[in-house]
């Protein structure tokens, strides 16, 4: 909180943002599975981040009642400012463990997170899974 709040944004917003950045064009309904986050409030999180020219809605080419999601220039300028807050906060985090232990315990995560993958609201699927 104290990192995103730096730069006006929030943990939500920060999710957003990567999210529509690695995935051009996606649409509200795709963001909500990507980030894990309830399609009943990624409205305001999308309007929020238009509002402040972080990206821009557009309408979806083959559905014109889909907003297709893009990040502008002032978007990228802002990942690329917040980017050494990211990696001081994950250093700041993982500071108490030794590197060895920082190594296993990122390792552990990992496999943890693919163990749970299916009880996640938003499952990783292989693209060759999703077609």
């Amino acid at each position: 909180m104290d990192q995103t709040e730096a730069f006006g944004i929030t943990p939500v917003q920060y999710s957003a943002i990567i999210a529509i950045s690695n995935h051009p064009g996606i649409d509200q309904t795709a963001l909500c599975n990507v980030i894990a986050f309830d399609r009943s409030t990624i409205g305001g999180v999308v309007g929020r981040l238009e509002k402040k020219k972080l990206i821009k809605r557009l309408n979806g080419a083959r559905d014109r009642r889909t907003k297709a999601l893009y990040i502008t220039p002032a978007g990228r300028r802002l990942l690329g400012r917040f980017e050494p807050a990211v990696q001081a906060t994950q250093r700041l985090i993982l500071a108490p463990l030794k590197p060895a232990e920082r190594v296993a315990f990122m390792g552990m995560l990992k496999h943890l997170v693919h163990l749970n993958n299916e009880h996640s609201r938003a499952p990783f699927r292989p693209k060759a899974a999703r077609q």
